[in-house]
């Protein structure tokens, strides 16, 4: 299903956004647990917006009326998948092949691999990839045990990870930062770790990371380094039309990040 992007009245200089179905400038959403009719009023507004929305953790376990939820956001276009952490829970049960089962049962063709509350040896974690990968599209996250005092991974191995996992099959890195925006890619603060984000990208393409960017101000760094169109995860679900405004500049934090300006000091242009 396709849904083009709303534009209620004429407004010039607006950035160029990708329609859904996109394979970039993606928006996740975390859904922790929403009810059906909380699914089906986030999309009546938002559908244009949600390209993806994780089950988060083991929420889809305890979740009532998973398959009616799971077929709204799918008969909306939207790709949903399961957290993470629940591929974890099978695996270390060794229930693999009912996670297997799973996935046919609710027809979800989009897959996450993680091993944030796990241990599996990287080679391992490239085999579930490449098995899944045979499934649907597969996420495979980066950088979860990252704690900032506790364990910081150098540019080189985030990148190493990824450029191995895209190769085992995985379509979209997800650069990690939990649902607090502290860990992985940020210092305890929130704060970007800048030179470990900007030496990815001198190796991996921006399109195929999803930044997990939970809170406004690390939305919008990635806004302003990337563009309008970077993909952003851990998007929480009432924030959705905020971050669509901020992607196109009319949101104060990124009003005249794609207005150019002549020497006159008038916009003449904009960013793409």
């Amino acid at each position: 299903m396709r849904y083009m992007n709303v534009k209620n009245f004429p407004l010039t200089q607006i950035p160029e956004r990708t329609s859904s179905p996109r394979t970039y400038g993606l928006t996740m959403i975390n859904d922790k647990g929403l009810s059906v009719a909380e699914a089906k009023n986030l999309l009546s507004v938002a559908s244009p917006y949600v390209d993806i929305a994780k089950l988060a953790f083991g929420t889809s376990f305890v979740s009532q009326d998973l398959s009616e939820k799971i077929r709204i956001y799918q008969e909306a276009g939207v790709k949903v998948y399961f957290g993470g952490l629940l591929f974890e829970a099978f695996v270390i049960r060794n229930q693999f092949a009912d996670f297997i089962a799973l996935l046919k049962e609710h027809a979800i063709d989009t897959i996450e691999v993680s091993d944030g509350s796990i241990d599996i040896p990287h080679e391992e974690k490239c085999g579930y990839i490449e098995k899944l990968s045979k499934h649907g599209t597969v996420l495979s996250e980066v950088g979860s045990k990252d704690k900032d005092r506790e364990h910081i991974t150098p540019p080189y191995q985030w990148i190493k990870l990824m450029k191995a996992e895209m190769e085992a099959g995985a379509s979209y890195i997800v650069a990690e930062a939990r649902e607090a925006g502290t860990v992985g890619l940020y210092r305890n603060s929130g704060e970007v770790r800048e030179g470990l984000v900007q030496e990815i990208l001198t190796r991996v393409p921006a399109e195929k990371i999803i930044w997990e960017a939970p809170q406004k101000d690390q939305q919008l760094y990635f806004l302003t380094l990337i563009g309008p169109n970077a993909n952003l995860g851990n998007i929480n679900p009432s924030e959705v039309i905020a971050l669509e405004s901020m992607r196109i500049g009319l949101r104060g934090d990124s009003f005249h990040l794609f207005l150019g300006e002549d020497p006159n000091g008038q916009p003449s242009s904009i960013r793409k």
